[in-house]
């Protein structure tokens, strides 16, 4: 398998251009289960993740061309409403299809999904939310099988503001005769990108003043043409390698307002930034840094998806930083491995205590998810010496193009196989 080896050292310089959203692409492509007509999707991210739902999607039906970043999608005869574990197992997102194919044929056959190794994440939110619409949810061998005579709309409070269920019932909702209310949903950029997709489509989506998405069924939808929002975790990503680097960086393209959180926190470790409309640059910063508390949560407070990376920043503070993990219960994996690198890092439950030190050593780690693998080449960066990342496939599902950007801007990394290349 690749492996990512890194010569630490050197201070990120120069401007990188972010990404469509990971976050925001898989639950618009798979929307277009919704529809036969034809929906061009540009500023795509050629991750892992995405060709993995560009594999399901053909599985189902779908015509799909991919080049530089657009998609085309087209009708391919009749799509079918069922998936094989081997294309699930690859990832969690796969579980969206269910939304979709359940409006259409008010039948779903989805085997329970795979992906990263940082909790549980039950599908049940998404499960309950679907018997409110008139279904029946049976479990039979591994596989979820969802059928309903008729799917009828309703008022549907998450008991948690799942980002999943919000876009999977979204989805199923479009297609339901009726008015369907959802309360205490997410509010994350990507799914205002997913409704703004939506509607493009025909569909009737709106929010109210209390935060709930009000969805007016229609009959059918068609194809649309969109732009992907810009990954505001790539965004994030960058910003701290740059300022765990020391260096100076633009981070070009993106939309500073959804990281609004992670720029306070930063400005009051002691890095000073630049904020533009479409721009953010971190300026290079050689002072100490201040250690913070950070405590994750439902957007817009600090993206889980950021902790990982921030940790690897606050393992170089000047004092004792914490952060608490309300999100997965099990988001702490990086954390020996950095431990490895010379981190000195203690954790208990939801809580993780990082006490600075000077600097970071080079040493051989695996990731074992996808934020926590950029986190570990972070540190790698950093770090003395030649650090040595293995599983890199769990970053590749997230960030698109990393060590060619990463070398865009001086750092010393290249990906290499130990089973067909030489060291």
């Amino acid at each position: 398998m690749d492996r990512f080896l890194i010569r630490g050292g050197k201070k990120l310089q120069g401007v990188v251009q972010i990404s469509g959203s990971k976050n925001a692409a898989l639950p618009i492509l798979v929307a277009t289960l919704l529809t036969d007509g034809k929906c061009v999707l540009h500023r795509v991210p050629n991750l892992r993740d995405v060709r993995t739902t560009l594999k399901i999607l053909e599985y189902l039906g779908k015509k799909i061309s991919y080049q530089k970043n657009t998609v085309t999608i087209e009708a391919n005869g009749q799509l079918k409403n069922n998936l094989p574990y081997e294309l699930v197992k690859q990832m969690r997102a796969s579980f969206w299809v269910a939304g979709p194919l359940l409006a259409r044929f008010k039948e779903a056959e989805i085997p329970l999904p795979g992906g990263c190794a940082i909790g549980v994440r039950p599908v049940d939110i998404h499960l309950k939310g679907f018997e409110k619409l008139g279904a029946t949810c049976e479990t039979k061998a591994g596989d979820v099988v969802i059928r309903a005579k008729k799917l009828t709309p309703a008022k549907i409070v998450l008991r948690f503001p799942s980002v999943g269920a919000t876009q999977n019932l979204l989805m199923c909702a479009c297609l339901i005769d009726g008015e369907t209310v959802l309360e205490n949903v997410a509010k994350e950029p990507e799914i205002d990108d997913v409704v703004a997709f939506l509607n493009k489509m025909g569909a009737d989506i709106h929010s109210d003043d209390k935060g709930r998405l009000i969805v007016r069924g229609v009959k059918a939808l068609h194809g649309a043409e969109h732009t992907v929002v810009a990954d505001r975790i790539e965004t994030g990503s960058y910003a701290l390698a740059a300022a765990a680097t020391r260096g100076e960086v633009t981070l070009e393209g993106c939309v500073p307002e959804h990281n609004a959180i992670l720029w306070d926190d930063l400005q009051e470790a002691g890095f000073k930034l630049d904020i533009g409309k479409d721009f953010v640059r971190v300026h290079a910063y050689d002072g100490e840094i201040k250690p913070l508390r950070v405590r994750t949560a439902p957007y817009p407070g600090f993206a889980t998806d950021l902790q990982a990376p921030w940790m690897t920043l606050m393992t170089l503070c000047n004092g004792t930083a914490e952060v608490d993990e309300d999100i997965f219960e099990n988001r702490f994996m990086h954390a020996p491995e950095l431990v490895r690198m010379g981190a000195q890092i203690s954790t208990e439950k939801s809580l993780a205590r990082i006490t600075g030190v000077k600097e970071l050593s080079a040493a051989h780690v695996q990731s074992s998810d996808l934020r926590g693998g950029f986190a570990l080449v972070m540190a790698g960066l950093c770090a003395k010496g030649e650090t040595e990342v293995e599983r890199v496939y769990h970053i590749d599902r997230g960030y698109e193009r990393l060590e060619e950007k990463l070398t865009e801007l001086g750092a010393d990394i290249r990906r290499y196989n130990p089973d067909k290349d030489e060291f």
